[in-house]
């Protein structure tokens, strides 16, 4: 007799483990939710709500960690890490649902998390396409026609530069290439409507031109506007539409999809921001907010992913902890994209210039889809698509 340590990825990996032994259908369907255990963060529960909340999964074999004094209420108000498997966290949600106290809120954002984390939706659609991001990682090719970015600033301003370095990509690999003509690094000064339009629009309209998939990466509406007349499929705003009051009407209107950032401040201010209790709690929350606010303003989910904003107001310690708790977003249900392509806090690490930051950018890419992410935002495509396409099969050994 020999006992060792498996591991258990997902319900199709639970499911033929079980067949493997001989358990019966019935038995792998009723045994499939107590394979996976989640840790679920809920927040300002009143100590009526987390007693009820305690004793509940406490009668179902789970555990809920709470403020001490919530028993003798003698706090306003507590979070509680909520433990158990997906059987026991299925119960609860039942169980909130007939109790008092605004729990039946609770109940439907419990189970609103957990059909996120179990049956995700791995559509994301543009403005004429759609992919699916649970059969592959989508690689983001990063173009940018401006002086001042900080890896390849002022090489690709001519049109004609910016269209051979873009053809490059999609045949290196690239699914689609972002178009960006303002800088966003740590301190870089912005830029007239006029001048943006004039450095993105050509661009974008010539790799429309040549079939492919474009997004643009821009605060503006008006530049939104255009570039997505030009044939654009995607609106990139680090700001998640928060800076123009017009992006979300652009967006809506030509049925466009939409990368949304998580990021304080401006370029000019954010690297002085970088301080947090708790990074991808608020990360979580303010991408959830977001993401409601695009809803209600009529943006289909499935034209939304979410980007934790690497770099934009984080500092070295930030960033590695988005990426070891990047898992953390799936709870929002939609495609998180990451990029750390030859960003400071790698040289940071590794102190390397940013001539030097590749096998850093490999490193942290390949951590970011184990973690969750499944759209990647780099520079060097042709020197990345292997560890992408290496990644994605380890992840997906059984679809292949």
């Amino acid at each position: 007799m020999r006992v060792r340590l498996i591991n258990i990825d997902s319900f199709e990996d639970a499911s033929k483990r079980m067949e493997r032994i001989g358990v019966d259908t019935t038995g792998i369907r009723l045994m499939m939710p107590k394979q996976f255990h989640y840790n679920l963060y809920l927040e300002e529960l009143l100590p009526a709500q987390a007693n009820i909340v305690k004793q509940e999964i406490l009668s179902l074999g789970g555990e809920a960690s709470v403020a001490a004094g919530s028993v003798s209420c003698r706090v306003d108000r507590t979070d509680c890490i909520l433990s158990g498997t997906l059987k026991q966290l299925n119960g609860l949600v039942e169980k909130l649902r007939i109790q008092p106290y605004g729990l039946k809120v609770l109940a439907e954002e419990i189970d609103r998390v957990l059909h996120n984390i179990t049956e995700p939706n791995t559509i994301l659609r543009g403005r004429t396409r759609e992919w699916n991001v649970a059969r592959k990682t989508l690689i983001m090719g990063v173009l940018n026609v401006t002086p001042d970015s900080f890896s390849d600033g002022g090489l690709y301003l001519e049109k004609s530069a910016a269209m051979e370095r873009a053809l490059e990509m999609a045949e290196a690999g690239a699914d689609m290439i972002d178009v960006g003509g303002e800088s966003t690094r740590p301190g870089a000064l912005p830029v007239s409507e006029q001048e943006e339009i004039r450095r993105v629009v050509p661009v974008v309209e010539g790799l429309a031109r040549e079939g492919m998939a474009v997004s643009v990466d821009t605060t503006k509406a008006a530049v939104a506007q255009r570039a997505l007349e030009s044939g654009a499929e995607f609106v990139n705003d680090i700001s998640a539409m928060t800076q123009d009051e017009g992006m979300i009407d652009v967006v809506r209107g030509h049925n466009a999809g939409a990368f949304i950032m998580h990021m304080r401040g401006t370029p000019q201010t954010m690297q002085t921001m970088t301080r947090y209790d708790d990074i991808m709690g608020e990360i979580t929350g303010y991408l959830a907010e977001r993401i409601r606010a695009l809803a209600e303003a009529g943006i289909e989910q499935e034209r939304i992913a979410i980007d934790p904003g690497i770099g934009f107001a984080k500092d070295v310690a930030g960033n590695l902890e988005i990426l070891r708790r990047l898992g953390e977003l799936k709870t929002l249900g939609r495609p998180i994209l990451v990029g750390t392509s030859r960003k400071s806090f790698i040289g940071g690490v590794l102190e390397r210039d940013v001539s030097e930051r590749l096998y850093g950018t490999i490193a942290t890419v390949c951590a970011a889809i184990i973690n969750g992410a499944r759209i990647i935002r780099v520079h060097d495509v042709d020197e990345l698509k292997d560890a992408v396409r290496m990644i994605d099969h380890i992840l997906r050994a059984q679809e292949t």
